[in-house]
């Protein structure tokens, strides 16, 4: 089965309320608290197009076939998971191309805005969820809220496939900062991606280096596997965050594996898609994230670094 991961993002303001409406989505309870709400800015929402399950569904106010919305639009959708990123300010716009030119990387071709979709159901039951200033708020009614006939206007939810992305990468040597592969950018949240790709680099250690960065980096995979990431681990929906100066990079198997291959022209990442949210803003962790749901890999950096070898020595005078 061929996967299709697509993105789908809200051309977003001053996001004051979203609202959203589910029928067999179900909500953890309880609502999340503000004091709870991680500080990452951004709207998003990622999924496989196709699962082993069947394919995504999803619907807006003004049609079908998006999984977010804006603001005052009412959306509903079935993921088996999904990563959700925030913005209260400022929108998700396309990276400037610069000497790349006038074409690549995400194309403003290849995003999707939603048609009507009219719905004559006056008789079932639907909670409307509303965020307003941080806080949850619920409604009940009885009839779908997609019974809009026809739309018009600039402000509406969009999808991206991101096996459109058009790939620029370094044909000569060393690896390039992963900006290079930015699909969309905001005032305090970059979203990127590490789709498939050739890799060509010459006299190159080829993975991601060993580094820190000024940017806080959440990072996760939405299928097949990451290249700098090929000890085990690191499945589909796992998630790895690195905030501000946290050093981190490939484990020791990718490292190794990386220092000793043959550097051929190879293909990476065939069948995978990683994405990442990176803030300037230091990224906090709810209480449910850390202790609650019980999924954190406690030996991660042992798991990822501890098993790599010392390669240098001074030289004997």
């Amino acid at each position: 089965m061929k996967f299709s991961a697509t993105i789908a993002l809200a051309i977003l303001g001053l996001a004051t309320q979203q609202t959203l409406a589910l029928e067999t989505v179900e909500v953890a309870e309880p609502l999340i608290e503000r004091s709870e709400i991680i500080q990452a800015r951004a709207v998003g929402c990622y999924q496989q197009e196709e699962v082993s399950s069947g394919t995504l569904g999803a619907a807006a106010e003004p049609g079908s076939a998006v999984s977010k919305s804006n603001e005052g639009l009412i959306f509903v959708w079935s993921l088996e998971s999904s990563s959700i990123v925030e913005i209260y300010s400022g929108a998700f716009r396309l990276p400037d191309l610069g000497p790349i030119g006038s074409i690549g990387l995400a194309n403003a071709r290849d995003f999707q805005a939603p048609t009507a979709a009219f719905e004559e159901d006056t008789h079932s039951d639907w909670t409307i969820y509303a965020k307003y200033n941080n806080d949850m708020f619920s409604a009940q009614q009885n009839h779908t809220p997609f019974d809009v006939v026809g739309w018009h206007g600039v402000y509406y939810p969009y999808k991206y496939d991101l096996d459109r992305f058009n790939v620029i990468d370094s044909t000569s040597f060393d690896h390039p900062d992963p900006s290079i592969y930015t699909v969309l950018m905001a005032p305090v949240a970059d979203f990127v991606i590490f789709p498939s790709r050739w890799l060509v680099q010459e006299n190159t250690f080829r993975p991601p280096w060993y580094h820190r960065n000024t940017m806080s980096e959440f990072m996760s995979l939405i299928q097949g596997d990451y290249d700098a990431k090929t000890g085990g681990g690191f499945k589909p929906a796992s998630a790895s965050l690195h905030n501000i100066m946290s050093a981190h990079g490939p484990d020791a198997d990718a490292h190794q594996k990386a220092s000793n291959i043959e550097l051929k022209p190879v293909r990476v990442g065939e069948g995978s898609m990683a994405f990442v949210f990176e803030s300037s803003l230091f990224i906090g962790v709810t209480e449910w994230g850390l202790k609650t749901c019980q999924k954190v890999q406690k030996d991660y950096n042992k798991h990822s670094w501890m098993d790599l070898n010392v390669n240098f020595k001074m030289p004997d005078l």
